[in-house]
């Protein structure tokens, strides 16, 4: 049994993770959470009453107290997923991420190069997780993004990102921390706070709003059920080499207009609208976000190789089940919109 300590594990995908290490292993898990606005407590209802399972209220932003986390619970592995990850309040409140993602990632690498012994950095391992927008944008007609491709991020938040993805990958070679970085393309599933792009279209579609698709709807992205990223994971914690970095995708490129397309159908068969005839007709281009990439795209052949893992959820069974979901808890996409 080991001891991982989650940082972020109220959020999305670090909900999702903990929920995966206390069903498929016998560790125990303390989260660590600042409990910001996009926080789902109750997305960890389940597992709250688990004696493999703690919270503890902590900002990363506190070098202290972040410090005295790893002093008492000793973890064995640390998994940081912490940050602030919505690309539009990065544009209006950069500010924040660099404090949440910079600043927050340098306090607990920090806080470890402090007290891990010269024994520890050969036997924990800490788990950087990142995104695919740090290696900025691709053309139509580009190779997808592996783990030796130049970082070029065009917004805050994928600066930000790159910035602790730097400092990660500096406090492994300076200091020896067993850092092992992830960068995953965009996650979606249940539970994904109503900020990001599928949620919207489900509650806007289900209220009967206008649908926004920012530009001509063209813009690309590989997307990776959650379910399949906590399980990555869970396995690069327990079989991945420190100093390594491993892309995590989906194997699912499609169009923002597109995917919107799919949602749509797949309302219209689950929640059929007594009101209009296809949820598509809702679909409305907005004026484009600055800086918005064209193309993401992952090349996920290390963590195949080296791991073993492959992503089981394809696309449209994935939009199925999120859809089910979304539509089957209708009252808290809406509490958690307003």
């Amino acid at each position: 049994m080991s001891k991982i300590l989650v940082t972020g594990g109220l959020g999305f995908i670090g909900s999702t993770a903990i929920k995966m290490i206390l069903s498929r292993t016998h560790d125990e898990v303390l989260n660590i959470d600042k409990h910001s606005y996009a926080s789902m407590p109750e997305a960890l209802d389940l597992v709250e009453s688990s004696s493999r399972y703690s919270f503890l209220k902590i900002d990363l932003g506190q070098y202290e107290l972040t410090k005295k986390v790893i002093t008492d619970y000793v973890p064995d592995v640390i998994l940081h997923l912490a940050a602030e990850s919505h690309v539009d309040n990065s544009i209006n409140s950069p500010k924040e991420f660099i404090e949440s993602n910079i600043i927050g990632t340098y306090n607990l690498l920090q806080a470890a190069n402090e007290l891990w012994t010269d024994e520890d950095r050969l036997n924990k391992k800490f788990i950087h997780v990142s995104t695919d927008e740090v290696y900025g944008s691709l053309e139509q007609n580009e190779a997808p993004f592996t783990e030796s491709a130049k970082y070029s991020p065009n917004s805050p938040y994928s600066a930000s990102k790159a910035s602790s993805d730097m400092l990660a990958r500096a406090w492994y070679k300076t200091f020896g921390i067993p850092v092992i970085i992830t960068n995953c393309s965009n996650n979606y599933g249940p539970w994904q706070f109503p900020e990001k792009l599928i949620p919207v279209v489900i509650k806007k579609a289900l209220n009967h709003e206008k649908i926004p698709i920012y530009g001509d709807g063209l813009n690309i992205r590989d997307w990776l059920f959650v379910e399949d990223h906590a399980a990555a994971l869970v396995n690069i914690y327990q079989n991945g080499e420190a100093g390594e970095k491993y892309n995590i995708g989906g194997n699912n490129e499609i169009s923002n207009l597109d995917l919107v397309e799919k949602i749509c159908a797949i309302l219209d068969e689950v929640s059929p609208s007594m009101n209009i005839p296809k949820y598509n007709q809702l679909i409305s281009f907005v004026r484009d976000r600055p800086g918005h990439d064209l193309r993401y795209a992952i090349d996920a052949k290390k963590i195949a190789k080296e791991l073993n893992f492959i992503p089981s959820i394809e696309i449209e069974a994935g939009l199925v089940k999120t859809v089910q979901w979304y539509v089957k808890n209708k009252d808290w996409l809406n509490q958690k919109s307003s």
